[in-house]
């Protein structure tokens, strides 16, 4: 009886170390990005080689972080903090890149007077540019603080809408002008005032 027992421990520990081995062989990590790498409907993982497991051999390789996104989102606090103060200065030449557009759109933000206003209030707006850097239709809500008075929404998303029309229209080079008409920009306000 020992010897079945000893002969099917040394049966499943030799099929583990092969499959461990076999799994390594299958799932080599491959140091090409994941936006270059060839996707397929027919392949059996994921193109982004950035799902991790317990299972996986080998570290995770973390999906690239870029910058910007395709929906060029951005978060604007009504008191920034020291260090990101220069952000927060509108650029004194034609917005040429998304960094210049982002300083604009925040230097625009004038939160509500603080008899209105409401402390950790949070909304987020999308709205998208002309080439002319006028803006294409209102802002349109697409997230606000629960629980919040309909009053004090309403007198945030006015805040938002005078703010973006006192600031525009932008002045754009034609390059960005021409790259960033139609796109859907979000705008995530916070406002970190303590009253």
């Amino acid at each position: 009886m020992s010897r079945r027992i000893g002969f099917m421990v040394v049966v499943v520990v030799s099929t583990v170390v092969i499959g461990a081995a076999d799994a390594r062989r299958r799932h080599s990590i491959d140091a090409t990005p994941f936006s270059h790498a060839p996707c397929s409907v027919l392949s059996h993982e994921p193109c982004a080689p950035t799902t991790c497991s317990v299972f996986n051999e080998g570290p995770c390789i973390p999906e690239i972080d870029y910058p910007y996104g395709e929906n060029l989102q951005l978060t604007i606090v009504s008191q920034p903090p020291q260090q990101d103060a220069a952000k927060y200065i509108k650029p004194d030449h034609d917005l040429n890149t998304i960094a210049d557009l982002f300083a604009a759109l925040r230097a625009c933000w004038t939160p509500p007077h603080q008899d209105e206003a409401r402390e950790g209030m949070q909304m987020s707006v999308r709205f998208s540019f002309k080439r002319s850097g006028a803006m294409f239709g209102a802002p349109q809500v697409t997230y606000a603080t629960p629980d919040v008075p309909t009053e004090v929404r309403k007198t945030y998303l006015a805040a938002i809408t005078t703010s973006l029309d006192a600031c525009t229209p932008l002045s754009f080079s034609d390059g960005l002008g021409g790259a960033l008409a139609g796109r859907p920009i979000m705008i995530r306000f916070v406002d970190n005032r303590t009253f």
